[in-house]
């Protein structure tokens, strides 16, 4: 099996719902990543095989194949292709693990990866919705075969992070504490311009606006999402926008283009996991992950779960041993914002530059994903 080698990635900076990038059109942000990648490398576009990128809520101004709008938004030729994936939160991580494929089997030598979202201009769960206009609740209701196997409650992110932090007994100070960390430490990396390298600007744009100023105090005096839950918007995510964009190729790429790379992809898979939990299945992924691959959790340099929920990467914590001196050290979802199908991508631009900073070798990114599934992908250092 052929190498796939990093040869750099990027994203913007996010914005806050209803902040500085609430009103650009995705497939101007999605170019924005592009330009900034590309900008920076000198690859002729032309030898790009394929552009593959991820979104969730593709409708309005993200359907119609976001990935090949973005790219011919951002003036590029026509002769590439380029295809739109759906894992939900995962989704920009799988296009980096398909891109990273498609060079290892030998039938592409140079992909440019990605994934965009404009939750401002198209709400969380729209694509959910869509389809009442033409007599559909929702995707689950009416399904015999998902009604037989998982009856017809609620299938909820918000439901789901409260089960797991009761299963895991992770109680609503562990987690707000999680949230002040993730704050501190965002704003901590932001004026330390810990995200200068991997950030390419939008317009003048170029400083995340998410990370809040908060302390426990505030937010024990929060409400929770539902009655009797442990969860607030304190310990979740945050709706956001922007883009992000990896730059991937062969080893004939990296020498007939004179590419340098910082990075080999050492493993990529998913696994899935209970449904309704939903969130949990990172642990199961993690460990099969390991297992491929005869590393240790311990072998992680620099880890990077997505903070859906707090509950989710404590949990992950507490099953896989590892050291959460590790993890998100940078912030994570929760100040960081969480622009659904930018994420995987925009966690991976993060990845391999903190792998830099702080001088490992291995890299460690997992995220938890709508219907119960996770994304694994390790990659290590070169230099």
């Amino acid at each position: 099996m052929r190498e796939a080698f990093v040869i750099d990635s990027v994203r913007t900076p996010v914005g806050k719902r209803g902040g500085s990038l609430a009103g650009v059109h995705p497939a101007d942000l999605g170019a924005a990543a592009l330009n900034g990648l590309l900008g920076r490398n000198q690859i002729d576009p032309r030898f790009v095989d394929d552009v593959v990128f991820g979104c969730c809520d593709t409708i309005g101004p993200q359907a119609g194949n976001i990935a090949r709008t973005s790219w011919l938004a951002a003036g590029y030729p026509e002769s590439v292709a380029g295809v739109t994936v759906d894992r939900q939160c995962g989704s920009s991580q799988q296009a980096i693990s398909f891109g990273a494929q498609a060079i290892m089997s030998g039938t592409a030598e140079v992909i440019v990866a990605g994934g965009v979202q404009n939750m401002s201009a198209i709400p969380i769960s729209a694509a959910m919705l869509a389809g009442q206009q033409y007599g559909f609740e929702a995707p689950f209701v009416g399904a015999h075969g998902w009604d037989h196997r998982y009856g017809t409650g609620e299938v909820s992110q918000f439901n789901s992070a409260n089960m797991i932090a009761e299963k895991w007994d992770i109680s609503r100070v562990d987690m707000e504490q999680w949230a002040l960390r993730s704050n501190e430490r965002a704003r901590k990396a932001i004026v330390e311009g810990k995200f200068d390298r991997e950030i390419v600007g939008v317009g003048d744009f170029f400083i995340d606006e998410c990370p809040r100023e908060t302390s426990m105090e505030k937010m024990a005096g929060l409400k929770p999402l539902a009655e009797g839950s442990r969860i607030t918007a304190a310990v979740a995510s945050q709706i956001s926008d922007g883009s992000a964009a990896t730059l991937l190729a062969s080893d004939w790429a990296v020498q007939e283009y004179g590419l340098t790379p910082r990075a080999r992809i050492h493993h990529v898979s998913a696994r899935g996991a209970d449904p309704i939990m939903m969130l949990t299945a990172p642990i199961p992924a993690t460990k099969w992950a390991l297992e491929k691959t005869g590393l240790t959790i311990e072998d992680m340099d620099v880890i990077e779960i997505n903070e859906a929920f707090a509950s989710v990467v404590l949990a992950w914590i507490k099953d896989t041993g590892a050291d959460p001196e590790k993890v998100n050290v940078n912030g994570g979802a929760i100040a960081l914002g969480h622009p659904l199908g930018a994420t995987g991508a925009k966690l991976f631009a993060s990845l391999l530059n903190e792998l830099e900073r702080v001088n490992g070798r291995y890299g460690l990114l997992t995220i938890c994903e709508g219907g119960g599934t996770a994304n694994v992908t390790i990659i290590e250092r070169l230099g």
